[in-house]
């Protein structure tokens, strides 16, 4: 089990950069692939980015390819979004997530732990 725990959430214009982190707790934060996923309101919550559990392969949604970076630090149990070039669109509460066995990276319910996410508001 892994409790997580987001923060660096904020306000910041658009065409600015921000990162967010999700500090995990327990020693086996190694072994879960981890994503971020985020929920502007109004919509469902979506997915954003996701890595495996030492991150060799990583993956996007169209919407963030080439602006956003995902990364951890698994000495650190720290997970990471760099977020450049941020957007109005961009504006929503973003969740960390740890996977459960499914092979799938971009649908929720391959995760089985969330965090509580932290408030990205993008002006313009």
């Amino acid at each position: 089990q892994v409790q997580l725990a987001e923060s660096g959430g904020g306000l910041v214009q658009a065409g600015g950069s921000l990162r967010v982190s999700c500090a995990a707790s327990g020693r086996t934060f190694s072994t879960y692939p981890m994503a971020w996923f985020r929920q502007a309101p109004g919509k469902e919550r979506e997915f954003a980015a996701a890595i495996s559990r030492i991150g060799l392969s990583t993956y996007y949604a169209d919407s963030v390819k080439g602006r956003f970076t995902i990364s951890r630090d698994n000495a650190k149990n720290t997970l990471y979004l760099q977020m450049n070039s941020l957007k109005p669109e961009d504006t929503a509460v973003y969740y960390c997530a740890a996977k459960g066995d499914s092979a799938n990276y971009y649908s929720e319910i391959s995760y089985d732990y969330w965090g509580q996410g932290t408030q990205v508001t993008v002006s313009s």
